[in-house]
């Protein structure tokens, strides 16, 4: 057999060096936005400007904020992983994809430290995270545990605190800021307290400022004796999620519970309050302020209380100032001795929300006292309600308004009605779009967690369905981040609104090809530069109105909550789009730059839409226009 000459091996490596060369400067003069020295032609980076250059012909520079979320993998793990989630067995190399892919992962179930398991040393626990409390503090006498400023920060805490406290005696707990900014909060308090005799718990500043907390609160104090509850400024300006309290105080004995300011200025939190003091005697339970100021607050209230001895409830300024926002009471004290339950100031949403009580106190036990005493609400249904001991003092009483003040050289149109109903800024009209106005800017911070998109070759191969990309990433379905997924997929799913066209890209190629399908080949992506301004006075400068100012079609997208990046792109017909200088009020000088977005035709919206609650109007009257959000983005012709 011949022996290849070491010439040939010598040629051959000369050859691959030079093709890799031409390779990496074909690469680096395409990346225009980049210097030659920092891309490596073999990162999916590189690759995206490549496909990104021959997709959109234009020469113009790609931005930074869309090339920093593009996968950080190498050819070499591109290739590996891509391999692996063609196989379905990408979760055999989960925390490393996680790691080296920059994406949304955590420990799904929570884990087993031995060392918490039936302690009964009383113990402060500060800036603990990921932890499972099961058992806890079980039979323990007297005591205090002080949970400050735990889990703080995290992208996706899970805590659990099954059978926590369990026939203790005279025990105290203390949860204070717990698990604050964080963004897919699942804790589980099943069975905490029950059979608890004394002593109290607190919750206080908990889940503040969380993105999709999930709580679940089963049999929590069930058959507990005297034992105080509190919940102050609990997930107050949360977004999103849902609380479920099930069982809660079932056959407990004067059991005194105080929900103070829970869940206010929170965006869409549904509670679930499901036989909640069920058989229970002198239960005293205590809503005040609960929901003010939120956004969709969803609450339903059933077999609360039902079985009861004396129980005692007060829900006084609940939901306040929110908009819209739905609650149901069904089966609410039924067949209870001797129920007392007050609403007071209830129901005062700005925009009209629904109330549902059905079966209300109905039973053969007597001696019921309910009022509704300055309850407001006409979108209310009574069904089968207690035809005694029911007493209707003052219903429907009406708010005055209020209008926004703003100072400054010229002013935004205030409201006609319930303005502070929806965040300040949030929407405005096209003519508050020049130079010199003062407005209010909502909060246009990327709350969503950091994440990068997954290279096409790996997004491709994991089906896009909530039971697969569950197992793909091993997110158990019961926990805030599983129904985050089941809820991203089936919003991706539902059908478009008329005149919409839509499509989730979960991969920046997907993004970009898109945008040119809608838009044609001349094309350029723009988002807000900053949060500069957030939530306060701004100051318009320069307005520079995209393709002249003139009607045109765009595409926006906006983050959807997932393991990796997905987005939501679509495009809505007669629509004009800004970018706009903001500057500082005072100082004038230049703190952002915005990109906003005006929809001309309004009609197929929803009359409850909040735009309507904050400017006025009804759907086709007006135009509406919001900002584009730091983190989405919206295409557009090229100027």
């Amino acid at each position: 057999m011949a022996i290849p000459s070491p010439h040939l091996h010598l040629r051959l490596r000369l050859r691959l060096l030079l093709l890799l060369l031409l390779v990496w400067y074909v690469a680096a003069s395409h990346s225009s936005t980049l210097s030659n020295s920092s891309v490596n032609p073999f990162t999916a980076k590189a690759a995206l400007i490549r496909y990104w250059n021959r997709k959109v012909p234009n020469n113009y520079p790609h931005p930074s904020f869309f090339v920093s979320k593009v996968s950080p993998l190498s050819a070499l793990d591109s290739a590996t992983f891509s391999s692996l989630a063609a196989a379905g067995d990408l979760s055999a190399r989960l925390p490393a994809l996680c790691s080296a892919g920059r994406l949304l992962c955590g420990n799904y179930s929570a884990p087993v430290d031995a060392s918490l398991s039936k302690s009964t040393t009383p113990s402060a626990f500060s800036s603990y995270e990921n932890s499972n409390f099961s058992n806890y503090g079980t039979g323990a006498g007297g005591g205090a545990d002080s949970f400050a400023s735990y889990s703080p920060d995290l992208n996706v805490p899970i805590d659990t605190f099954r059978r926590y406290s369990r026939d203790a005696a005279g025990h105290n707990d203390s949860f204070t800021s717990y698990a604050p900014d964080g963004n897919v909060v699942t804790a589980n308090f099943t069975s905490y307290g029950s059979s608890a005799t004394g002593g109290a718990g607190s919750f206080t500043s908990y889940d503040d400022s969380a993105n999709v907390p999930d709580l679940r609160f089963t049999n929590y104090e069930a058959n507990s004796n005297g034992r105080s509850q509190s919940f102050s400024s609990y997930s107050n300006e949360a977004n999103s999620g849902s609380q479920s309290f099930a069982g809660y105080g079932k056959s407990g004995n004067g059991v005194p519970v105080s929900f103070t300011s829970y869940g206010n200025e929170s965006n869409v939190i549904g509670s679930g309050f499901a036989n909640y003091g069920e058989n229970g005697n002198g239960a005293t339970d205590s809503f005040t302020a609960y929901g003010g100021n939120g956004n969709v607050p969803e609450n339903t209230f059933r077999s609360y209380g039902s079985g009861g001895n004396a129980g005692s409830d007060r829900f006084k300024s609940y939901r306040d100032q929110a908009n819209v926002g739905d609650d149901s009471f069904t089966s609410y004290a039924k067949n209870a001795n001797g129920g007392d339950a007050g609403f007071e100031n209830y129901g005062k949403s700005f925009n009209e929300g629904s109330d549902t009580f059905k079966g209300y106190g109905e039973g053969t036990n007597p001696n019921h006292q309910i009022s509704f005493k300055g309850y407001f609400g006409d979108n209310t249904t009574f069904k089968g309600y207690a035809k005694s001991g029911v007493s209707f003092k003052n219903y429907h009483n009406t708010t005055s308004s209020a209008s926004l003040s703003v100072a400054g050289e010229k002013k935004a149109a205030p409201a006609a009605n319930n303005r502070w109903a929806v965040e300040s800024g949030k929407f405005f009209r096209e003519k508050d779009l020049t130079k010199g106005t003062v407005m209010p800017m909502p909060d246009i911070r990327d709350r969503m967690p950091a994440r990068s998109f997954l290279p096409r070759s790996i997004a491709s191969r994991i089906p896009f369905s909530a039971s697969e990309v569950q197992r793909a990433f091993g997110i158990l379905p019961d926990t805030a981040m599983g129904k985050a997924v089941a809820d991203t997929v089936a919003e991706c799913n539902r059908p478009p609104s008329r005149g919409e066209t839509k499509r989730c890209a979960a991969s920046a190629e997907d993004v970009i090809d898109f945008a040119v399908e809608v838009l044609g080949n001349d094309v350029v992506v723009r988002s807000t530069e900053s949060s500069g301004g957030s939530k306060g006075p701004i100051l318009i400068g320069n307005v520079k109105g995209i393709n002249g100012g003139k009607v045109t079609k765009s595409v926006s997208c906006h983050q959807s909550l997932f393991p990796y990046l997905v987005y939501y792109c679509h495009s809505v017909p007669k629509v004009r789009v800004y970018e706009a200088d903001i500057l500082d009020v005072k100082t004038k000088a230049r703190i952002n730059h915005g990109v906003a977005i005006c929809h001309l035709d309004t009609s197929d919206w929803s009359a409850n839409h909040g735009a309507f609650v904050a400017l006025g109007g009804k759907p086709g009257e007006i135009e509406v226009c919001h900002w584009i959000f730091q983190g989405d983005m919206t295409w557009a012709v090229a100027d």
